[in-house]
C-alpha cells in the first residue's frame, strides 16, 4: 500500500513545478493539493480494489482441483488422482459416472471392495480401482466443496483383450474344385480385432464385395426409398462411403449402411456408388436409380362408373336367372296340358271310342246329348 499513497505526492511535485505554478498564492497551493487528494482519493481505492480482485482470482485458480484422463486394460488396475494447492479447509471427493460417491476424503462411501484408498490429505486424493470391467468405463468426477464447488473430470478408457479367434465353416475334406467358407471370430476385443488369414507363413487377403439392394425394388416417385449397401467378406467391411455421380460432396450414410431418401422425385434419378471398405481393401458397387411415375390413383369419375357397370351387370344376371325359371315353369306347364289333353283313351276299344271318350270329346258329347222323356 506504500506505492498507492506515494502517488498523490509526486502529482503534487510535478505541479509545483508546472508553468505558472510560483504564483500560486500559499492558501491557493494547499487548496490545489486539497483538489489533488480528493480526486487521488478514489483512484487509490480502485488500485487498491483492483490488488484484491487478482488476489481473489489467483485464489480461485489455486483451489481448482486437477487432475487427468487414465486408460487401463480390462482386468487391470486404473490410479484416480485428485490434487488441489488451496483445499480452504475442505475434503476432497471422488464419483463414479454415474454420481456415486466413492470417497470423500478418507472416508469410504461405496461397498465395492475393488476400489481401495491409496492417499487422502487435505491436497490429495487418489483411489485405485482393480479388475477394471468394460462397464467400469466412463468420466469420474473429484469434488472440493468451496464455494462455489468446484470439480474436475477424469475420463477412464477401458480396453478390451480379444479372445482366441475361433474357426468355424470346416466339415470334412473338400475335393478339387469344391468350394467352402470359412469364418473366422474373435470376442471381447474393445476396439474392434483386427483379423487377419494366413496360409503357413503367407498372408491371405479376402478383399471385400459389397452390392446395392433397392427397397422398394421398383420405386415411384413420392415413396420412401431405402438403397441398402450390403458388403460382403472376411472381415465383413465396417464402412461405407455413398456417392452419386456428378454431385459433390460424397453423401452421408443416414441409417448405417443405408442411404435413404424419405420422398422420392424426379430429380433423385442417376448413378449411385457405395464404397464398402474393410482393413482388408475396398470395393465400389454401383446402382442406377430410375424413379417412375407415381402410382396412378382412381379418379371419382372412374370410381363412379365401376359402380355403375356392377350394378348393370347384377340386374343382368337377375333377368338371366328368371328367364331360366320362367322357361323351366312353361316346359313343365305344357307337358301336364298334353298329358291331359289325351286323358280317358286309354280304355278305349277301338280308335273312334278313344276319341269319344277323351276330354275334349266328352266336352263336345256333352254339348250335343240329348234328354227325352
Amino acid at each position: 500500500m506504500g506505492a498507492p499513497s506515494a502517488l498523490p505526492l509526486l502529482l503534487l511535485f510535478a505541479y509545483c513545478w508546472a508553468p505558472g505554478g510560483t504564483n500560486l498564492s500559499q492558501d491557493g497551493y494547499w487548496q490545489e493539493q486539497d483538489l489533488e487528494l480528493g480526486t487521488l482519493a478514489p483512484l487509490d481505492e480502485a488500485i487498491s480494489s483492483t490488488v484484491w480482485s487478482s488476489s481473489d482470482m489467483l485464489a480461485s485458480q489455486d483451489s481448482q482441483p486437477w487432475t487427468s484422463d487414465e486408460t487401463v486394460v480390462a482386468g487391470g488396475t486404473v490410479v484416480l488422482k485428485c490434487q488441489v494447492k488451496d483445499h480452504e479447509d475442505s475434503s476432497l471427493q471422488w464419483s463414479n459416472p454415474a454420481q456415486q460417491t466413492l470417497y470423500f476424503g478418507e472416508k469410504r462411501a461405496l461397498r465395492d471392495n475393488r476400489i481401495q484408498l491409496v492417499r487422502s490429505t487435505p491436497h490429495e486424493l487418489s483411489i485405485s480401482i482393480s479388475n477394471v470391467a468394460l462397464a467400469d468405463e466412463g468420466e469420474y468426477t473429484c469434488s472440493i466443496f468451496t464455494m462455489p464447488v468446484r470439480t474436475a473430470k477424469s475420463l477412464v478408457t477401458v480396453l478390451g483383450i480379444p479372445q482366441k479367434p475361433i474357426i468355424t465353416g470346416y466339415k470334412s475334406s473338400l475335393r478339387e474344385k469344391e468350394t467352402t467358407t470359412l469364418n473366422c471370430q474373435s470376442s471381447g476385443s474393445k476396439p474392434a480385432a483386427q483379423l487377419s488369414w494366413r496360409k503357413g507363413e503367407k498372408e491371405l487377403h479376402d478383399t471385400p464385395t459389397a452390392k446395392i439392394r433397392p427397397d422398394p425394388p421398383h420405386p415411384r416417385e413420392g415413396q420412401k426409398l431405402l438403397l441398402h449397401c450390403e458388403g460382403r467378406g472376411n472381415p465383413i467391411p465396417q464402412q461405407y462411403l455413398w456417392e452419386k455421380e456428378g454431385s459433390v460432396p460424397p453423401l452421408k450414410i443416414t441409417q448405417e449402411s443405408a442411404l435413404i431418401f424419405p420422398f422420392l422425385n424426379k430429380s433423385d434419378s442417376g448413378t449411385y456408388g457405395c464404397t464398402a471398405t474393410s482393413n482388408m481393401g475396398s470395393y465400389k458397387a454401383y446402382y442406377t436409380l430410375n424413379v417412375n411415375d407415381p402410382s396412378p390413383v382412381p379418379s371419382s369419375s372412374s370410381t363412379y362408373h365401376a359402380i355403375i357397370g356392377g350394378i348393370v351387370a347384377f340386374i343382368v344376371f337377375l333377368l338371366l336367372i328368371l328367364l331360366i325359371f320362367l322357361g323351366h315353369y312353361l316346359i313343365r306347364h305344357k307337358g301336364t296340358y298334353l298329358t291331359h289333353e289325351a286323358k280317358g283313351s286309354d280304355d278305349a276299344p277301338d280308335a273312334d271310342t278313344a276319341i269319344i271318350n277323351a276330354e275334349g270329346g266328352q266336352s263336345g258329347g256333352d254339348d250335343k246329348k240329348e234328354y227325352f222323356i
